[in-house]
């Protein structure tokens, strides 16, 4: 099986989102290689990093579930390195 390295970029505008967004992210855990979450609290908004080897499909679907979470903007970039496993 084909693996991608991405990174995903989270902005949670809605503090309520976070529950489900853990909860998503505990899902994929297999696949995150990383983590990083910055709250910014001038905007009352937090930032969140998640780094990922996994299938494109895997990585896909994971953005899909975050993007229908109510109160979370998603952005993933992929990188060219590609490995099988």
């Amino acid at each position: 099986m084909q693996t991608r390295v991405a990174v995903m970029a989270i902005i949670v505008e809605k503090g309520g989102a976070v529950e489900r967004l853990n909860a998503v992210l505990h899902e994929y855990g297999e696949h995150i290689i990383g983590r990083m979450g910055i709250p910014y609290r001038k905007k009352g908004i937090n930032i969140v990093s998640i780094a990922l080897d996994a299938p494109q499909d895997t990585i896909s679907a994971l953005a899909g579930k975050l993007g229908n979470i109510e109160g979370l903007s998603v952005k993933t970039a992929y990188s060219n390195v590609v490995a099988d496993e």
